[in-house]
């Protein structure tokens, strides 16, 4: 499967960012709760956390195969990249309950995309056709070995780090390339690199993993992100960086700089990280609610992957100044449920019903797996 998103884009690359759509205007609308649930108050708790979690797998998880469906129609495999996020969401339930039966749920969803995906080959060139997708497999890869020890996961993030490497870096100008024409150098490959590449060396202890995270992330911070702490999408050849804001960019951007800050105490990137963060709370959100991002598109995801380094953020980097923010959004897109218990991706509007998105769906439950429940 391919990106929706990207699939569009390759051909009008040179003009147009990677998933560069126009933006969409969050409406303020207070917290409320589903009619049907007349003595639901608002917020969330650890058992809500729990029912999220159940309900998204009811409605797009397939058992038979251990991956996941595009939508609540169960017609379609979900995008490659997303099958990464989603298996990232299973290790965040399992490190939050601690349950033998989300860790089979852990080597399942490998074993399925295992299946689906001819091995993790990366030098399928029909599996895999843009270098970004390989490297969300190999963050959750190595971060699977991290929580099980499982020295499998670790072999297949090491070669897959070392394929995109291979493919993707420009020893010349730096900074990685995302597509496999080298059309452009976007921050959907090259924040994740940073990441995947300090992982590589929180395990290993290699320290070529440090160098390359550092020359990657030095690059990036000088050619994709703005003074504003704007994380732009793309820069394509000598033009100026630009395209469309995504919470993605930011949150992998926040994550890059944290993983570097963990490893190195050196206070900057730190300061780096909350800059990131300022602009998205300041200069993407509407009354303090995350953008919609994804009209019925994978771009539905996006916000499940900044959930993650936020939350880093916020814990790693006692930056607590940020939850209620964070809070905030939760409570509101847990409050916007539907009857199947099922969240969406504009979090200030009622989830819509009939069919939607697994990307769409994802964001809220994978927050609620991260933030510390309200009630």
């Amino acid at each position: 499967m391919k990106k929706t998103c990207y699939t569009l884009a390759l051909g009008l690359f040179i003009t147009i960012a990677s998933c560069s759509k126009g933006k969409e205007v969050t409406p303020a609308t207070p917290v409320k709760t589903d009619p049907a649930k007349p003595n639901d108050t608002p917020g969330f708790s650890s058992s809500d956390a729990d029912l999220a979690y159940t309900a998204f797998n009811n409605a797009f998880y397939d058992t038979n195969n251990k991956l996941y469906f595009s939508t609540t129609k169960k017609d379609g495999v979900a995008a490659i990249w997303t099958q990464a996020i989603y298996w990232d969401m299973a290790m965040n339930v399992y490190e939050r309950t601690k349950t033998p039966a989300q860790l089979t749920r852990i080597g399942d969803i490998y074993q399925g995309n295992y299946n689906h995906y001819d091995g993790y080959n990366w030098d399928n060139t029909t599996v895999w056709f843009i270098y970004d997708d390989m490297m969300w497999w190999v963050i959750a890869l190595a971060r699977a070995n991290q929580l099980t020890g499982n020295t499998t996961y670790l072999e297949k993030a090491k070669s897959g780090f070392e394929r995109v490497w291979k493919g993707s870096y420009d020893p010349a100008g730096g900074g990685m390339f995302w597509d496999f024409q080298h059309s452009g150098k976007n921050s959907c490959i090259n924040f994740p690199t940073v990441i995947a590449a300090m992982k590589l060396y929180a395990i290993t202890k290699d320290a070529s993993y440090l160098d390359k995270a550092k020359s990657i992330y030095s690059w990036s911070k000088t050619n994709l992100v703005d003074a504003s702490g704007k994380v732009n999408d793309n820069k394509i050849g000598s033009n100026p960086a630009g395209g469309q804001d995504y919470t993605y960019n930011s949150g992998t951007a926040i994550g890059a700089a944290m993983a570097l800050y963990k490893q190195t105490n050196d206070a900057s990137y730190l300061t780096d990280a909350k800059l990131y963060a300022d602009y998205v709370k300041n200069s993407m959100c509407t009354n303090q609610i995350l953008p919609a991002e994804g009209d019925f598109n994978e771009q539905g995801v996006l916000k499940a992957i900044f959930a993650q380094y936020i939350m880093q953020l916020i814990n790693d980097g006692g930056q607590s100044q940020y939850l209620s923010w964070i809070q905030t959004n939760v409570n509101t897109g847990w409050g916007n449920r539907d009857s199947r218990n099922l969240t969406y991706r504009n979090y200030a509007v009622s989830t819509p019903t009939g069919d939607i998105q697994s990307y769409e769906a994802s964001t809220i439950v994978t927050f609620m797996q991260l933030v510390p429940p309200t009630k």
